[in-house]
């Protein structure tokens, strides 16, 4: 059973339609773009019973993770550079490396895990990530911690 203060994270297309109009409405009113949340909700077309229903949780997920450790797994193909290429991510957006562990590759293909810390300069996670997972030869890219 799961308590009531967990956390999961969940890629953007597995969540319903309303709570990612909540994030909007919210970006809305926190951008100053409007002046209400009966505004805010009815330019994102959502109930404000709606918004103050799900307001408080749901956020995006970079917004709240600056100062953590975020650590992932990467399954890579064994091929010169592309550990080099998938590191060059993490510094293009910002964020400081803290450890890189790498398998050896079982049929061409290694496992690696990426601890890095999040700064106020780090960039969105949640485009790095899909980034990564975009490179010829990422076949997987996993959150297991945030810490």
């Amino acid at each position: 059973m799961t308590q009531e203060t967990g956390y999961y994270v969940v890629r953007r297309r597995a969540l319903p339609e309303v709570l990612l109009k909540v994030v909007e409405a919210k970006s809305l009113i926190e951008s100053g773009r409007v002046l209400s949340v009966q505004e805010a909700v009815d330019q994102v077309g959502i109930s404000r019973s709606s918004f103050y229903k799900y307001k408080e949780d749901i956020f995006p997920f970079h917004d709240t993770a600056e100062g953590t450790t975020l650590t992932f797994t990467v399954e890579v193909d064994d091929e010169p550079g592309l550990l080099s290429d998938v590191l060059k991510v993490v510094a293009d957006y910002g964020a400081n490396i803290l450890t890189i562990h790498q398998s050896i590759p079982i049929g061409r293909v290694a496992s690696l895990s990426i601890s890095i810390q999040i700064l106020k300069s780090t960039g969105n996670i949640s485009e790095m990530i899909q980034e990564m997972e975009q490179k010829e030869g990422v076949h997987n890219v996993k959150i297991l911690a945030k810490e």
